[in-house]
C-alpha cells in the first residue's frame, strides 16, 4: 500500500545551496552521528549502510536537483521507499523553506505500526534542523554524545 507522509514545513536558518550541500553528500550523514552510532556505518557519495535493531538498512541518492531537492531511495531496507528533501528559497535569501516529503510501501500492518512514528521523525527532524541552523542543540539531544568540541552555533549563518 502506497503512503505518502509529508513533514510539517519550517523556514531554517541557512541558504538553500548550504543545506543542499549538507544533504548532498552521504558521507555527511555518517560525521553528524554521534560517536556510539557509527559502528557498523559505511558510507560514501552515494549511499549508506547500517545495521539498525538487527535490520540492515540502505539508502541511496537517486536525484539531485542542485540547490532544491536530494532524492533518496531504499537500496535494501524492510520496506520500499523514496523521501525528498526540499530545500524552497524564503523570503530571506539566507533562509530555507524545508519540508520532506516520504513515500514507502507499507503493508497495513507496517503502516498501522509505523505510520505516527514515521510522521513524528520526519517532523523531529524538520524542527532539529531548525535548531541547529540557530545555533541551538536539537530538543532531546545530550550533547555529550557528540565528539568533543561538537557546538551546533557552528551551523549558524
Amino acid at each position: 500500500m502506497a503512503v505518502q507522509i509529508k513533514s510539517k514545513r519550517a523556514v531554517v536558518s541557512k541558504a538553500p545551496y548550504e543545506l543542499y550541500m549538507a544533504f548532498v553528500d552521504m558521507r555527511n550523514f555518517v560525521r553528524m552521528l554521534p560517536e556510539d552510532k557509527k559502528a557498523g556505518v559505511e558510507a560514501d557519495y552515494d549511499s549508506i549502510h547500517a545495521t539498525v535493531q538487527g535490520f540492515n538498512i540502505g539508502v541511496k541518492v537517486v536525484d539531485r536537483t542542485p540547490y532544491s531537492k536530494v532524492e533518496f531511495a531504499d537500496d535494501g531496507a524492510p520496506f520500499a521507499f523514496r523521501m525528498a528533501m526540499h530545500f524552497d528559497a524564503a523570503s530571506d535569501p539566507y533562509k530555507t523553506d524545508f519540508q520532506i516529503i516520504l513515500d514507502a510501501d507499507l503493508n497495513f500492518m507496517m503502516k498501522t505500526l509505523l505510520g505516527s512514528r514515521l510522521q513524528d521523525a520526519l517532523d523531529k527532524v524538520v524542527d532539529g534542523l531548525v535548531a541547529m541552523s540557530e545555533g541551538r542543540m536539537p530538543e532531546g539531544v545530550d550533547p555529550s554524545m557528540y565528539p568533543e568540541g561538537f557546538d551546533p552555533s557552528g551551523f549558524r549563518s
